[in-house]
């Protein structure tokens, strides 16, 4: 494994990180809106804003603030919110717990359903099963995430009454409760990601299918199966993997949605909430473990590639 190149893989993630959170900072400022007004009301005397202005550092320089923000992240204080005068650092962690749950189970549905439905519409091209699948996984990134889920909640709570139209309830409190209110979410975020995944993995293995090397298996008199397990399955699971790395952070950004729709407590939520409150702080906070969440993750996937094919080398 080339050390050099994760170092300079960790280096480059930390320079995207640094970036992001200085244009969202920027953005912030550039906003209409005054966070002083918005935590005294907007029956607020114009020295009353101005007093909390000089309280929260808001009359500061950007980069003076900027800068201040990134020290203290530094050291470990995340800073405070405006609206609840609560601290970031706890509030995100209490937060990342149900986005990693919602995310994770998306993603699960999302691979047991495009997984073995695009290698099969590979395996057989312009066959039924093929054009189904490409029929419906076409529906499925065509339809806007939260349009489904409020198909859902209108098929499966108020018609049908089986599951709760929203809400979320801790897994160590009661899982049957956890698992009843996380099947809606999940199936809205799983069925995107699974249409988009089924198109990326049967594109993967038909550049596979068709390789020279898959013709000569058969041509040796290998069996159908062995020919996809052993040759064209491994050497389609870098293209596979790159897909689904990038899914993961889709699914980051598109949990914002699914989040709301559902009234599940997440990281997307909050980040609405922050920027509805102009509090800043903690959007920059959300932003940071956004960011350094995706960054782990396309560095998971450039190791993984070590692993799946030894042969890969980068300069």
């Amino acid at each position: 494994m080339n050390f050099a190149y994760i170092l300079q893989r960790l280096v480059l993630a930390l320079i995207v990180i640094l970036g992001v959170t200085f244009v969202v900072f920027m953005i912030v400022q550039i906003v209409p809106g005054d966070p002083a007004r918005v935590v005294l009301g907007p029956y607020a005397t114009d020295e009353s804003v101005q007093a909390i202005r000089e309280r929260l550092g808001l009359n500061r320089p950007f980069m003076e603030r900027y800068l201040s923000w990134l020290f203290n992240v530094m050291r470990g204080d995340m800073g405070t919110s405006l609206i609840t005068s609560q601290a970031v650092g706890p509030q995100l962690i209490q937060r990342l717990g149900p986005t990693l749950e919602l995310g994770g189970a998306s993603l699960l549905l999302g691979l047991a359903i495009a997984f073995p439905v695009g290698v099969i519409s590979a395996i057989k091209p312009g066959s039924r099963v093929d054009v189904i699948a490409s029929f419906i996984s076409q529906i499925g990134v065509s339809v806007p995430s939260f349009w489904m889920g409020i198909l859902l909640v209108l098929l499966f709570s108020l018609t049908l009454g089986w599951l709760p139209p929203n809400g979320y309830t801790p897994m160590s409190r009661d899982f049957g409760d956890w698992l009843a209110h996380l099947i809606l979410p999940a199936v809205t975020n799983g069925i995107v990601s699974a249409s988009i995944l089924t198109r990326f993995i049967r594109s993967a293995m038909l550049d596979v299918m068709n390789a020279n090397f898959i013709q000569t298996a058969r041509a040796k008199g290998l069996r159908e199966r062995v020919v996809i397990n052993r040759h064209a399955l491994p050497n389609a699971l870098v293209n596979i993997v790159t897909i689904i790395g990038l899914q993961i952070t889709v699914l980051f950004s598109g949990v914002v949605i699914v989040e709301v729709v559902f009234g599940w407590p997440g990281l997307g939520r909050l980040a609405l909430d922050a920027v509805l409150d102009r509090d800043y702080p903690l959007l920059q906070g959300v932003v940071l473990l956004v960011a350094a969440l995706v960054a782990a993750v396309n560095l998971a996937v450039d190791l993984l590639y070590f692993l799946i094919d030894p042969r890969i080398e980068y300069a």
